[in-house]
């Protein structure tokens, strides 16, 4: 297990026992993540997807290819998020790709930018990873401002890249070095 601490949140690997809180926190925000995000088959929203979602993510865990953390508050200890450290690929690219999504009612607080920062973190100082990349809808303002908060810059914009609700939906390519997470 991984935990990294925050001032407003924490953020600690997936545990079997996190597969309810995880569902519970899906089904929640169903419909609010779908504007930017695929809606599922209705299994999808079960508790024991979840919990086999959450064995897969161990097992890449323990192959330090994936990294899924649980975003806690502070101050209730409730799971208001998700974040990972995904697709990560070692040398000749030495990279990964984040993504996150916030519960509805904590949006706006700051929460989201702090637990991409403590990702940046984990990733630059313990896993020695070169670069972090991320896809963003162009529409998605907040994502785009989280980023762009902390230090990544737009490279580029990849048409039609996903298939999202019934469209294909252009996205942003955003990207961090390390060094510039350093000389920050």
């Amino acid at each position: 297990m991984v935990q990294l601490i925050g001032q407003q949140c924490s953020l600690r690997t997936f545990t079997l026992s996190d597969a309810r809180a995880l569902t519970k926190l899906l089904v929640d925000n169903k419909f609010y993540w779908s504007t930017y995000e695929p809606l599922h088959r209705d299994e999808f929203y079960t508790e024991e997807t979840q919990y086999k979602k959450i064995m897969e993510s161990m097992h890449l865990l323990q192959t330090n290819r994936e990294f899924s953390f649980g975003i806690f508050h502070n101050e209730t200890g409730l799971l208001i998020g998700h974040i990972s450290l995904y697709s990560i690929k070692r040398l000749p690219y030495s990279s990964g790709f984040i993504g996150y999504s916030m519960d509805e009612k904590f949006i706006g607080r700051g929460i989201v930018t702090e637990a991409v920062r403590l990702v940046m973190e984990f990733a630059f100082s313990t896993l020695n990873i070169h670069r972090i990349e991320a896809y963003v809808a162009p529409q998605n303002v907040g994502s785009i401002r989280v980023l762009e908060k902390s230090g990544f810059t737009r490279e580029g914009l990849l048409r039609e890249l996903l298939f999202i609700n019934g469209k294909w939906v252009d996205h942003y390519m955003y990207a961090i070095l390390q060094r510039e997470y350093i000389n920050r």
